[in-house]
């Protein structure tokens, strides 16, 4: 008769293959680097699975022998075959193992370690509590959340932290996961071979709401990238609507310029930790680091009472009567 567990582990295995699908999975790569690091991941499962399987059926068959024999057999000979089992199997194997293992890891890591000649776009990732900060310094373009790359070509990403130990991980698109350390800036490649969104997220725990500072990347052919950026290089428009320009004075009275940053609008007074750029907002998919929606609703309520989205977020409640809030949602969602 076959153990419910035994008849439980099929059902296991399927959902633990769901699991790895989706937006942000190693095992579904769109980049050479990150195809790299799925090869190797499954030359471990299947040799570890393999391993395990057999360390198992060892394990029940010596049950099953103890069992049919009332005294274990103590001959010399016996003996000596056991302990050259033992080593054979216990030690000899497991060693080959381990050797080849770390053969492939270290050539993994050197082939994903190769950059390309030239990289034709160049960015700096900051991260802070709970959020990124993405800088284009060649083009003069500040977002925040979301990483606009061109599909085709190599991206050469500086990150580092302005608080504490970040980690920085697009398992798609990048060869593993690195550290974001304050005053120090790493390097890492990223190349998208198709378009498409592509979800990242911060893999050091860093506080309260790490498991909510996630990021977007946008690939998108070279012709929309470079629209992209040439649509955030100027400031916005003066709004033309009287709500949205009553919406922007709301936003200097009520002291949202001190931590946010809109071009040629405001740049923030407090120094150390400001809160994302703005320039660009409306233009975003998500607010808070992708942990609700950008709409009208969810940005009116996140005006008034982040917290009660992000515990422990560094955003303070900003309390408005309705008028001024319509006012100041209508602005923001105009900031594209």
């Amino acid at each position: 008769m076959i153990r419910p567990t035994l008849r439980c582990l099929p059902v296991a295995v399927v959902f633990l293959s769901i699991g790895c699908g989706g937006w942000q999975s190693a095992l579904d790569p769109r980049s050479p680097g990150a195809a790299t690091i799925e090869s190797l991941w499954w030359i471990a499962f299947t040799s570890t699975g393999i391993l395990s399987s057999l360390t198992i059926l060892g394990l029940l068959y010596a049950v099953h022998r103890a069992h049919r024999r009332a005294a274990p057999e103590t001959s010399r000979h016996t003996a000596s075959r056991e302990q050259t089992f033992i080593l054979i199997a216990g030690v000899g194997i497991p060693t080959l193992f381990l050797i080849g293992f770390l053969t492939l890891s270290v050539r993994a890591g050197t082939a994903v370690s190769e950059h390309p000649e030239e990289a034709t776009v160049m960015l700096e990732v900051v991260g802070h509590q709970f959020w990124w900060e993405v800088h284009y310094p060649n083009h003069g373009v500040v977002t925040a959340n979301e990483i606009h790359i061109p599909v085709g070509e190599p991206v050469e990403v500086h990150i580092t932290s302005a608080d504490v130990i970040h980690s920085f991980w697009i398992p798609q698109l990048a060869p593993g996961k690195l550290d974001m350390n304050p005053g120090r800036f790493n390097t890492l490649w990223l190349f998208a071979e198709e378009a498409g969104l592509y979800r990242g997220q911060c893999t050091e725990f860093c506080g309260v709401q790490h498991a909510h500072m996630a990021l977007l990347v946008v690939a998108s052919p070279p012709e929309e990238f470079e629209e992209w950026l040439d649509a955030r290089r100027g400031t916005p428009p003066e709004p033309t609507d009287p709500e949205a320009a009553r919406g922007r004075e709301v936003f200097l009275e009520a002291g949202c310029s001190a931590c946010h940053a809109i071009r040629g609008v405001s740049r923030p007074r407090f120094a150390g930790n400001p809160g994302p750029d703005l320039t660009d907002l409306g233009s975003r998919s998500s607010l808070g680091a992708l942990t609700i929606p950008n709409d009208r609703e969810h940005l009116a309520q996140w005006i008034l009472e982040p917290d009660r989205f992000k515990p422990g977020v560094r955003m303070p409640p900003t309390p408005l009567d309705d008028a001024d809030l319509a006012a100041l949602v209508r602005y923001l969602e105009g900031l594209r």
